[in-house]
């Protein structure tokens, strides 16, 4: 027992260590050049000629190009803009991590911002992501004469850019369950700045539209009506434009940050996170635009509405209309189509200027390469490598870099064959901004060798520390060695990355065939009943599988959340009474005095009650269609409560009955004497005994389920009731530790991705973050995502608590044995998993597959495991003398 105690200390606190080594070294943040740029005399004298001095850029958050473009979108005026030239519309293509913070980033400077941010996007006091010291477009705005910016919206702003803007009003983007004040707050500062002259750049970010595909996804009811409120903001600002003086030359700059799945969610590589809209409107425009057709079909199918630019072009391109030198670790592109302001002779030296400015950025990361005296080449597409391709590239564009040294004649002869010498100057940027955007990072090579080995260590330890459990039966030995080979075998392919719910649902299903063929072997009576209750966890898994689909390949296809559930949702309601009620006889299961489980079934009947009618509450503000064909008018009673306080309610009460569960338990001394074991014969469905600790256990488990439902969407509450069945069945075979920890380990990861989870940051649900918190706060926020994603795993973690108090043995420690497991797989899986994201540093998809894998890593390790498997379970042993 101390040996394996001290086994556990010392791995569990190695591990962490594992990780954040790894992850310092895996996650570095790229260099960039210091300083800000300027303007020779030459790019000052085009500067001049800018044709805007002030700029409106109004984000939309996961504005989807089809919002705007398609025939179904609410922004009509906008699309009335393009048709008569006012606006000139494009996708623009979002590169992963698709989420805020670094999209921001790729915007504002035209680089390739470090997916680290993706975790900084999460910290809400973080300020070590700051843009204050690097150069961007903003602080460019702000050095021209009389320069003051002004930021109305989300507060990532505020955090990137502090100390930039005059006057600023921030709203958190974390908020999800605010559809409407979130905007208010917006727009409430719009006619006082545009009445305003004394500022020359004005920021609105809104967030109402991303929180309503958060929430319901694109095709809620609620997001037309957004589309159109936000198409309102645009009509009210181009009529600024058209009727005051001081904004005759404002340039209005509609886009999306990014995209969102079909699902409603972001942050991975699917064509809707990574196609947001970008349109640039002004009454200027006219003189260089005819117009085009919109509402539109896409002309490249799914969501390639017009021209497909880089969001990183943005930033160029505003520097060329506005008149300020592009920022110094741009890799975007000026687009093309906005160089009708310019005569043939400036457009040729903008161009050229983009190209000196991002040549910059290139030595940087090829200093040993020459691009400045390379010989000219024609075949530059054979070129293999990297840096010597983008030399010989640069060598083409030389004739228009000589241009602007030549007499003036010369540079008419150049100009007669602009189109060609352009052609190979757009060629060059963009082939710099590909290389660039797949270049690998400056990984620091050694910590990740040193993350790697000490993980590897942890598992080579943990495994020997539990061999007296896998040792109790060699057919577990065998499934646990294969389980965690065949897991690490499968993180070195991108596509069983993104399946791997494929690869969980088949070990599931495999091993409770083998479970319930081995209980049956094992039985004396033959009949059909003992074949079907050996049968039935198996065809169980089935069902759960085919809930919610998940990965990439089958996303889109039929299930029974997003499928069935829809279609006939009073049998979705059925279900998800019938799992409140069968939580009530888990919770109320206290002793075995009549008057005390009587009491104890009245009062988890009414907290179960106010449960059931939160989600009804909740459902009706947040999934309308399904409550489709109920009274709303009744219904509407209880969505006119405020959902904040109804959870609260509710929370409240739940701790107030746990708490009383435990005084109950501690006031009377269970009949069990301490080091038995309680044997009390199961008792029918949904009851595991009364009495002792197993009944304590019993109520604590229902007392967490019935949170987790709180927890969950409503189409996936009826999974717990599923998940009960198969305990009930679990619980009556004589499984070993091995056995139990195994099954556990193994329904853990599976219900994870049941109930929709995936390997991509997209699947991250927010719906119910904010039950019960009134505004951003980073624990309770944190801690409820958390157990939102993780309510299956969380499930099972308890349910094993209580398998594990139904040995008969008589002896204690039983859930060291789990824990030791756990352990082992826990760390072998982090070292396949950092062994793969070592070798496969420079693959394609590292950023947009490994590393999403390697953040959910951190979450299973540093949520799940330590604080849950180690520490919630940990406590409750020891608390209770131990199991």
């Amino acid at each position: 027992m101390k040996d394996s105690t001290f086994i556990l200390f010392i791995a569990n606190l190695l591990m962490p260590i594992a990780l954040l080594v790894f992850a310092l070294g895996f996650f570095p943040y790229k260099a960039f050049l210091p300083g800000h740029a300027s303007f020779t005399d030459d790019q000052a004298n085009i500067a001049r000629k800018a044709p805007f001095d002030r700029i409106i850029f109004m984000v939309v958050d996961a504005l989807r190009s089809d919002f705007v473009y398609s025939r179904q979108s609410g922004f009509v005026f906008t699309q009335h803009l393009v048709q008569d030239g006012s606006a000139i519309p494009y996708t623009a293509h979002a590169t992963a991590p698709t989420i805020t913070m670094p999209r921001i980033k790729a915007i504002t400077t035209g680089s390739i911002p470090s997916f680290l941010d993706v975790i900084l996007n999460f910290a809400e006091g973080d300020k070590s992501s700051s843009l204050e010291s690097q150069d961007t477009w903003l602080a460019q705005l702000k050095a021209k004469p009389n320069g003051r910016l002004v930021m109305y919206g989300d507060d990532t702003w505020l955090k990137l850019f502090p100390a930039t803007f005059a006057h600023a009003d921030g709203t958190s983007s974390f908020f999800v369950s605010d559809f409407t004040e979130v905007d208010s707050n917006v727009t409430r500062n719009v006619p006082t700045a545009l009445a305003q002259a004394d500022w020359n750049g004005m920021i609105l970010h809104y967030l109402g539209l991303d929180h309503i595909g958060h929430k319901s996804g694109p095709n809620s009811p609620h997001m037309i009506p957004k589309q159109t409120e936000m198409d309102n903001i645009v009509r009210e600002i181009y009529q600024g434009l058209e009727s005051k003086s001081h904004l005759r030359s404002t340039l209005l700059v509609l886009c999306g940050d990014h995209g969102m799945n079909d699902a409603g969610n972001h942050g991975g590589s699917a064509e809707g996170e990574t196609s947001p809209a970008l349109v640039f409107i002004s009454p200027k425009l006219r003189s260089i635009s005819r117009g085009a057709q919109c509402p539109t079909a896409p002309s490249a199918g799914g969501l390639g509405f017009y021209l497909k630019v880089d969001q990183s072009d943005i930033a160029p391109t505003l520097a060329g209309l506005l008149g300020f030198p592009i920022p110094k670790n741009n890799l975007g592109v000026f687009i093309p189509d906005l160089l009708g302001f310019w005569t043939k002779e400036d457009r040729v030296r903008l161009m050229t200027q983009n190209a000196d400015q991002v040549l910059g950025v290139v030595k940087e990361t090829f200093p040993t390469i020459s691009f400045d005296d390379g010989p000219h080449s024609e075949a530059c597409a054979e070129i293999a490598s990297d840096g010597p391709r983008l030399a010989c590239l640069r060598s083409q564009t030389r004739p228009l870099r000589h241009g602007r040294r030549q007499s003036k004649e010369d540079f008419e002869g150049v100009l007669r064959t602009v189109k060609t010498l352009r052609a190979h100057q757009v060629q060059f940027l963009t082939e710099v901004q590909s290389v660039m955007s797949n270049t690998a990072s400056n990984y620091m090579v050694g910590k990740l060798y040193v993350g790697t080995a000490l993980a590897a260590s942890i598992a080579l330890w943990t495994f020997f520390g539990s061999f007296p459990v896998l040792s109790q039966k060699r057919t577990v030995r065998l499934w646990f060695l294969f389980v965690t080979v065949a897991y690490g075998m499968i993180m070195f392919a991108s596509s069983y990355v993104e399946e791997e719910h494929q690869y969980w649902y088949l070990i599931a299903s495999t091993w409770l065939w083998w479970l319930g063929m081995k209980h049956r072997r094992s039985q004396i009576t033959s009949g059909s009943w003992p074949a079907i209750r050996a049968a039935a966890p198996f065809v169980i898994m089935r069902v759960i599988r085919a809930w919610n689909q998940t990965g990439q390949k089958n996303a889109r296809q039929f299930d029974i959340a997003r499928g069935l559930f829809p279609a006939h949702n009073y049998f979705l309601w059925t279900v998800v009474f019938a799992t409140h009620v069968a939580v009530v006889r888990k919770m109320a299961v206290l002793t075995r005095s009549r008057r005390a489980r009587m009491l104890s079934t009245a009062i988890a009947s009414v907290l179960c009650v106010m449960g059931l009618l939160f989600k009804v509450s909740f459902t009706l503000a947040d999934s309308p269609e399904l409550l489709r064909g109920f009274d709303i008018s009744r219904i509407s009673v209880l969505g006119g409560t405020d959902l904040v306080k109804q959870a609260r309610t509710v929370f409240l009460g739940m701790i107030i009955y746990a708490s009383g569960v435990t005084l109950s338990h501690r006031g009377r001394t269970a009949k069990t004497k301490p080091g038995e074991r309680d044997i009390t014969p199961i008792k029918p469905w949904m009851k595991y005994g009364d009495g002792g600790r197993r009944g304590q256990l019993s109520s604590f488990h229902g007392v967490l389920t019935f949170f987790l439902v709180i927890q969950s969407r409503a189409t996936n509450i009826p999974l717990f009731a599923l998940f009960e069945i198969q305990l009930q069945i679990l619980a009556s075979m004589d499984l070993s530790v091995g056995e139990i920890s195994l099954t556990s380990i193994v329904l853990q990861y599976a219900s994870f991705f049941a109930f929709g989870g995936s390997n991509a940051i997209s699947s991250i649900d927010l719906s119910n973050a904010y039950n019960g918190v009134s505004g951003y706060n980073i624990s309770a926020v944190g801690f409820l995502t958390f157990c939102g994603n993780w309510a299956g795993p969380l499930w099972w973690t308890t349910a094993t608590l209580v398998l594990l108090g139904r040995q008969q043995d008589g002896r204690s420690g039983h859930a060291r044995g789990f824990q030791l497991l756990s352990t082992c797989f826990v760390a072998s899986a982090n070292m396949f998993v950092m062994l793969a994201c070592t070798l496969l540093r420079t693959h394609l998809f590292i950023w947009t597959v490994f590393s999403p894998k390697y953040l959910y890593t951190l979450a299973w390790s540093f949520g799940q495991h330590l604080c849950v498997n180690m520490l919630a379970v940990g406590l409750y042993t020891w608390l209770g003398e131990g199991l």
